[in-house]
């Protein structure tokens, strides 16, 4: 007892210290695969994401007004474009300048962690010699029918055909093995281990394959480990949907804008009870980072959440309206089949992006032959390179090298290996979060830097867990688990995609690895959406690798408790992707709503200093990004 733990080799003061004073690529409570994998952040475990030390020197920047970093040295370096943030926006930015302007204009992209790609991160368990891949956090091409022209070329661009994914993706795979949505009630929470082979959410059935459940709302309700009343008022919840509000039916589409889920549940249909309550709160997970308690029931409707089937909008609209509403939510209305996925989710486009811009980072040339393909790291920031990434690189401060609208460069000082350097460059793209911006570029306009701080990002969590089979599953029937009360409120195995050689995992004899999805909501229900972000990354910060290895230890062994599941010879690895500022925040439709023209206020240029990244759009999906960073290369023009 037991090697996740004893693996777990340093703790304490020395990480908060920050990756400054560790090896190249350490993460902080390192879980590592192969110790020859130090240089090669995607085989890494352990506490991920943004890894411990990552934010230290932004912190220190925003929270306490930092400005003596010590000596600063003056690079001889210069470029045409110096990019900061090396997620999607920023890459894509990086690429879309050198198509613009030329194939030999200078760029350097720096990044504070030991990684490209931002949240489309790549995590790689190597399980008795197998290599398995999944997504550590952006997982899909969401819709691709509602691209921009300019997106749809980045992606054919860097070698995706869309049209893959129909052969790639195995359809039959849940059925073909039996696998259900269904949920795990824990002991802690409900006084019992118990699955019930019912979702009690419509949120499983974005997932391309996962069946609607057999179960009647009646058995569903009963089996539930509730209070007779709790087991009425759930299969009230259940029965219930549009139909249940009692407004005449021109009037329904302006009511459910402007009511709250919560009030729906409390008021028109009298619950309650606080168990079913919070198994409500919990069932959109990640689809808007808050919990349903500050939901409108239009959002609750198109998340899936508890008695809402999302389809049943489609009775209130015109075919205009419809139209509309299809290209807002895209595969949620139907339209779409939710299968656009690499078996690494869309760290393969941050990869492709990387591949064009710096060919020797690694083999392959479109999406098809670079799954497989292990990066050089080595290769990211040569000096013979046009393109240069640097990771593990905090910038500091940007500034023009004179008044704004009258200046040809800019500086950008940023710490590296516990060293501040000053490089000079034509133009800058922020690509970071906005909210950090202002404390970046200390000359903002002011009504641009309000702006800029207001735009919050939400906390989230992904999970995975490498498996030496997937027997507990396979004997649980579970394709994926709503979880209401535990950390991670979604159990599932990734998607079924093969490509590129990779193959997904055949038979439960056979390692695989599953995703374990936690929105930390905050505890306070109804309080402020980002209020509740506040409260969930200060927890989600709190915890050490000890104690996420102690939750998914209970939550496993609980939920595989009928199986022969034995969490010490059948868990491999752990890694803990943790993103304290995740998806983009865009208000709801009863909180923050202005947020969106803010939005705008905050990306407008400033002199040769641009604004690319998801804040710009308040939206998360990988389009924006793209689309984004188009807007801010083509403003340097």
């Amino acid at each position: 007892m037991n090697k996740i733990t004893r693996r777990d080799f340093i703790n304490g003061s020395l990480v908060l210290a920050g990756t400054s004073l560790l090896p190249y690529g350490y993460a902080g409570n390192a879980v590592l695969a192969k110790t020859d994998d130090v240089n090669y952040p995607p085989a890494l475990t352990g506490l991920r994401g943004s890894h411990e030390g990552s934010n230290t020197h932004a912190h220190a920047k925003a929270w306490n007004n930092k400005s003596d970093w010590g000596p600063v040295t003056q690079m001889s370096e210069e470029y045409d474009l110096i990019v900061v943030g090396g997620g999607i926006s920023g890459l894509s930015a990086a690429f879309f300048y050198q198509q613009k302007y030329g194939k030999d204009k200078k760029i350097l992209i720096l990044d504070n962690h030991d990684d490209f790609g931002g949240h489309a991160r790549r995590n790689e368990h190597t399980i008795d010699g197998d290599t398995r891949l999944i997504f550590g956090g952006s997982q899909n091409i969401q819709s691709p029918h509602i691209y921009s022209d300019t997106s749809k070329k980045l992606l054919a661009d860097i070698g995706i055909d869309l049209a893959r994914f129909k052969t790639a993706y195995d359809f039959n795979f849940n059925k073909r093995h039996n696998l259900k949505a269904l949920t795990y009630f824990n002991k802690k929470k409900f006084n019992v281990d118990k699955i019930v082979k019912h979702p009690y959410s419509y949120y499983p059935y974005f997932i391309q394959g996962v069946e609607p459940a057999k179960m009647s709302y009646d058995e569903a309700a009963k089996q539930a480990p509730l209070s007779k009343k709790g087991q009425a008022q759930l299969l009230k919840i259940l029965k219930g949907g549009l139909h249940a509000i009692d407004v005449p039916k021109e009037e329904l589409p302006h009511y459910i804008a402007t009511h709250s889920y919560f009030d729906y549940l409390q008021n028109t249909l009298g619950v309650d009870d606080p168990a079913v309550l919070e198994m409500a709160r919990c069932s959109c997970a990640d689809n808007h980072g808050a919990g349903t308690d500050v939901l409108s029931i239009e959002e609750a409707l198109e998340s899936g959440v508890m008695g809402f089937d999302p389809l049943s909008i489609k009775e209130l609209m015109s075919e205009e309206d419809l139209t509309a509403y299809q290209e807002k939510y895209g595969i949620m209305y139907g339209e779409e089949e939710y299968i656009y996925h690499f078996p690494d989710g869309n760290a393969t486009i941050a990869r492709l992006l990387v591949k064009k811009m710096i060919p020797n980072i690694g083999k392959g040339d479109n999406a098809e032959e670079i799954v497989l393909s292990k990066f050089d790291y080595d290769q990211l920031d040569k000096e013979s390179n046009i393109v240069r990434l640097r990771l593990n690189s905090t910038v500091i401060n940007v500034e023009h090298n004179g008044p704004p609208n009258n200046s040809d460069a800019v500086f950008v000082s940023y710490i590296h290996n516990k060293k501040v350097y000053r490089v000079k460059s034509k133009a800058v793209v922020m690509a970071c979060y906005n909210m950090m911006i202002p404390h970046l570029v200390p000359d903002l306009p002011e009504e641009q830097a309000k702006a800029m701080k207001r735009l919050v990002k939400i906390p989230l969590q992904y999970t995975s867990v490498g498996l030496k089979n997937w027997q507990a599953i396979k004997e649980t029937e579970m394709a994926i688990a709503m979880c209401p009360g535990n950390m991670h409120q979604v159990v599932y195995m990734d998607f079924p995609v093969s490509m590129g050689g990779y193959e997904f995992s055949k038979s439960p004899e056979a390692p695989c690895v599953i995703q374990m999805i936690s929105c930390p909501i905050g505890g306070t229900s109804g309080a402020p959406p980002v209020e509740q972000f506040k409260q969930g990354r200060y927890k989600m910060l709190s915890l050490k690798f000890d104690d996420y290895e102690q939750e998914i230890r209970e939550h496993l062994t609980g939920m595989f408790a009928e199986t022969s599941f034995d969490f010490d010879k059948d868990v491999e690895s752990i890694t803990v992707n943790r993103w304290a500022h995740g998806y983009a925040h865009g208000g709801l439709a009863l909180y923050d709503p202005e947020l969106a023209g803010l939005a705008v206020i905050g990306r407008k240029p400033f002199g040769r200093i641009t604004i690319a990244n998801i804040d710009s759009a308040t939206s998360s999906y990988v389009h924006v990004a793209i689309d984004q960073a188009w807007r801010a290369v083509t403003e340097l023009g």
